[in-house]
């Protein structure tokens, strides 16, 4: 039980991450926890918070001047489901602000029916090399 559980998991983020990556609003919407937080950790700190709506936002902006779908590599390094909660870490490549980085994604989410919706997430920007 616990491996389908954390399989539904891998599935939930993989969702995640191909809304994110295509920009798919609508898909957005049914991913992600009304509550929403998401950390946004840069090499001087913490830059800033973001809640569901402003996550949205900015992905329907990338959408709308048209850019490409971001990349979609993910390597993911932990995947843990405890119950009605489970918690992910991924590695990803993202260009978020005209610049490809490395991200580590620490994803925290709650079992919602059949599936999951991400409640919070950590982003630690890493340096290249």
């Amino acid at each position: 039980m616990l491996v389908q559980a954390e399989e539904s998991l891998k599935q939930a983020i993989e969702n995640v991450i191909k809304a994110g990556t295509t920009f798919d609003i609508e898909q957005l919407e049914k991913v992600y926890h009304e509550d929403l937080r998401v950390f946004m950790v840069g090499q001087n700190g913490l830059n800033g918070i973001l809640d569901k709506q402003s996550v949205k936002s900015m992905f329907q902006a990338k959408k709308d001047i048209g850019d490409p779908p971001l990349n979609d590599w993910a390597d993911f390094n932990h995947i843990e489901a405890n119950g009605d909660s489970g918690h992910v870490i991924v590695t990803r490549k993202v260009n978020l602000t005209g610049v490809e980085q490395r991200f580590i994604f620490n994803i925290d989410l709650v079992k919602h029916g059949e599936g999951w919706l991400v409640t919070r997430e950590i982003v630690v920007a890493q340096p290249e090399g």
